[in-house]
C-alpha cells in the first residue's frame, strides 16, 4: 500500500510565514499530519533537519508530496538529482501547485516532464564540463597549471557543482581532475552539489568583480 509523506517550507522562523496553507494543502491531496514533515528555513541552506527526516522515512512504494516544486530542491540540479535517487529507491514525486503541478512521478505523463526538466540539467553540465576542460588546457598551454595548488576558483566549482552528487562521480577522480584536494573540494561543495559557505563567497566575489 502506498503511503503518503508530505515536505512543507517556510523561509523564515521569525513566525512571519507560517507553514498552515501548505499543509491544508497536503492535507487536502491525502496525505495524514502525521506524516508531513516541515522546515522554517531559506532553501539554500544545506541543514534542513525537516526534509533529511522526511526522505529517511520514504520507502519502497511511497510517495512524496509537495505544494511547490520550489519548497523542495535549492535548484534545478538538485531537484533532478534529488527526484533522480528517490526514482532509485522507486518512491514517487507529486507538486501540487505552481508551473510543477504537472510532475507527477507515479504516472506516465508525470515521468515525462520531469525527463525534460533532467536532460537540460545534464545539458547544463555537459556545458560545464565542456568549458572548464577547454580553460584548464588553455591554461596548461600557456604553462600554468591552473593556478596556485589547490586553488578553487569559478569554473572548477560550477563543475563540481555540476559532477557532486552523481552516482557515478568518484570523489577522488574529479579531485585529480580539477587539481584540488578532498578537504578543499567539501569546503566549498557539499555531497549533493549544494554549495556551502565558501563556495557562496567565491562566486560572490566574482560577481562583484566583474
Amino acid at each position: 500500500m502506498t503511503t503518503l509523506l508530505g515536505y512543507a517550507r517556510i523561509s523564515k522562523s521569525d513566525g512571519s510565514q507560517l507553514h498552515d496553507l501548505q499543509r491544508d494543502a497536503l492535507v487536502k491531496a491525502g496525505v495524514t499530519i502525521d506524516n508531513i514533515y516541515e522546515d522554517a528555513a531559506s532553501g539554500k541552506k544545506d541543514d534542513r533537519p525537516g526534509l533529511a527526516a522526511c526522505l529517511k522515512a520514504l520507502r519502497a512504494g511511497d510517495t512524496l508530496v509537495v505544494w511547490k516544486l520550489d519548497r523542495l530542491g535549492r535548484d534545478l540540479r538538485h531537484l533532478v538529482n534529488l527526484v533522480d535517487d528517490l526514482t532509485k529507491r522507486n518512491i514517487g514525486l507529486k507538486v501540487l501547485a505552481g508551473k510543477g503541478a504537472s510532475i507527477d512521478t507515479t504516472t506516465a505523463n508525470g515521468r515525462l516532464v520531469f525527463g525534460i526538466f533532467a536532460a537540460l540539467a545534464e545539458f547544463e553540465r555537459a556545458l560545464i564540463i565542456e568549458r572548464t576542460k577547454a580553460g584548464l588546457e588553455a591554461a596548461r598551454a600557456r604553462g600554468r597549471n591552473g593556478g596556485r595548488p589547490f586553488k578553487m576558483t569559478p569554473a572548477k566549482l560550477r563543475l563540481a557543482q555540476a559532477s557532486m552528487g552523481k552516482p557515478e562521480t568518484k570523489v577522488a577522480e574529479l579531485c585529480a581532475e580539477l587539481g584540488i584536494t578532498r578537504q578543499t573540494l567539501y569546503r566549498f561543495v557539499g555531497p549533493q552539489g549544494e554549495l556551502r559557505a565558501d563556495g557562496e563567497e567565491l562566486l560572490a566575489r566574482r560577481k562583484r568583480v566583474s
